[in-house]
C-alpha cells in the first residue's frame, strides 16, 4: 500500500512537471512566432529609428489583471478587450487581443497596431505604447494608463459606474487633440497615414483629460508621394464612413476628413452616430446637424442641460465647430479641408473668446 502511494505521488508529480513543460514550451512557440512577426513589422515600419518597448512577462500581465477578471475590464471594441492593470506598483492599459476573433485574415492588422502605436509614442495625443508580451495566441500590449477611460458611443465618459456629461470647454479640447493627431499622421512621415476608424471609442483621456488617440489596427500608408490608395476592403466603422470611400474603396486623407467631421458632430452634441428621433424614426447624426443648420438652429446642437451654462461667446464657439464639422462632411472630397487646416480653425476658435 505505501509503496503505490508512493508510485501515485511520483506519477502526479511526473503529470504536473509534463504539465508545466508543454505550457512553457507552448509559450515558448508564441513567443518566438510572435517576436518573428513582431521584429520583422518593426523592422520595415520604423526606418531605421529606435522604438524602446519594454517586454512584459505572461505572469505579469495576468497577476495585473487578476487572470483577466472582469473586475479589470474596461471596455471592448471589436477583436480586443481593454483592462486596467499594475505593475510593479504602476498602473497601466492593457490590450489583449481575442483569440478567438483575430482570424488569419486580422493577424496582419494586430502587428499594425503594435508598430505604428510605437511610432507615435512620442506625441502627446496618441496613447503611449510601453511595452508588449508575446506569450499569449496574440501579443498583449502595455499602455501608459488613462485616469478617465475611453469615451463611450456619445462622447461621454464613465465615472463611478454613472455617464458623465462634459464641459463644452473639454469638448472642445477633445476636437482640437484628435485634429492635431490625425494631421500628425497626415504629415509627419514620408508616406502619409490615414487612420481610417476615427470615432470617440478610440480616445482615452488621462489624469489630465488630454485626449489620446489609440487603436492604429486599421491605419493604411499611402506609397510615397502618392495622394490615394485602393483598400482590398472596406474598414471601419458605420455611420463615421466617408460614402466616397465605401463607394469606391479609395482611401485619401479626406477619408480621415469625413469621419472626424462625424466624431465632432458626436462629440459637440452628445449624441450617438445614430439616434431615435422625436418623431420615432432613426436619424444620423449628419442628418441631424445638417438639418438644424439649414433651418437656422445651430445653437440647439448642444444639450438643453449644457446650454443654460454657456455664454454668448461660446454659442458662438459651438456653431463655428458645427460649421467646421460640417465642411468635413462635405460630399464631394475637393469640398473639405485639410486634417492641417482644421487643427489650425481649432486653434482660431480656442482662441476666439
Amino acid at each position: 500500500m505505501e509503496s503505490m502511494t508512493k508510485r501515485l505521488k511520483q506519477y502526479l508529480r511526473y503529470g504536473t512537471v509534463k504539465k508545466k513543460e508543454r505550457s512553457m514550451k507552448k509559450k515558448e512557440r508564441w513567443f518566438l512566432e510572435n517576436g518573428s512577426v513582431f521584429l520583422k513589422e518593426l523592422i520595415a515600419g520604423c526606418n531605421g529609428k529606435s522604438i524602446p518597448i519594454r517586454s512584459f512577462t505572461s505572469s505579469d500581465i495576468l497577476k495585473a489583471t487578476s487572470n483577466f477578471d472582469s473586475s479589470c475590464f474596461v471596455a471592448q471594441e471589436g477583436f480586443y478587450i481593454w483592462y486596467r492593470g499594475v505593475i510593479e506598483d504602476r498602473s497601466y492599459m492593457i490590450k489583449r487581443f481575442s483569440e478567438y476573433k483575430v482570424t488569419d485574415y486580422r493577424v496582419g492588422e494586430v502587428y499594425k497596431d503594435i508598430v505604428l502605436s510605437a511610432r507615435m509614442s512620442n506625441h502627446n495625443n496618441f496613447l503611449k505604447l510601453l511595452g508588449c508580451c508575446l506569450e499569449f495566441p496574440f501579443p498583449v500590449l502595455v499602455f501608459e494608463y488613462a485616469e478617465y477611460g475611453v469615451l463611450n458611443h456619445r462622447g461621454g465618459v464613465m465615472i463611478n459606474g454613472e455617464e458623465s456629461l462634459l464641459p463644452l470647454s473639454l469638448r472642445l479640447k477633445i476636437g482640437k487633440e484628435i485634429a492635431n493627431a490625425l494631421a500628425y499622421l497626415h504629415m509627419a512621415f514620408p508616406k502619409i497615414i490615414i487612420y481610417r476608424d476615427v470615432k470617440p471609442m478610440h480616445v482615452f483621456l488621462d489624469e489630465n483629460w488630454t485626449a489620446k488617440l489609440s487603436d492604429l489596427s486599421f491605419s493604411i500608408s499611402l506609397d510615397e508621394g502618392k495622394s490615394q490608395i485602393e483598400a482590398e476592403d472596406v474598414l471601419g466603422t458605420y455611420g463615421y464612413l466617408d460614402p466616397l470611400y465605401f463607394a469606391t474603396r479609395l482611401v485619401t486623407e479626406y477619408t480621415d476628413v469625413y469621419s472626424f467631421g462625424v466624431f465632432l458632430m458626436v462629440i459637440m452634441t452628445g449624441r450617438s452616430v445614430y439616434f431615435t428621433g422625436s418623431d420615432g424614426y432613426i436619424v444620423s447624426i449628419r442628418g441631424y446637424v445638417k438639418g438644424l443648420y439649414e433651418n437656422g438652429k445651430l445653437s440647439e446642437v448642444i444639450c438643453p442641460m449644457m446650454m443654460k451654462d454657456i455664454t454668448s461667446a461660446q454659442r458662438v464657439q459651438v456653431e463655428a465647430c458645427v460649421l467646421l464639422a460640417l465642411r468635413c462632411c462635405e460630399e464631394r472630397d475637393e469640398d473639405r479641408p485639410k486634417m492641417i487646416q482644421v487643427a489650425k480653425e481649432f486653434k482660431r476658435i480656442e482662441t476666439s473668446i
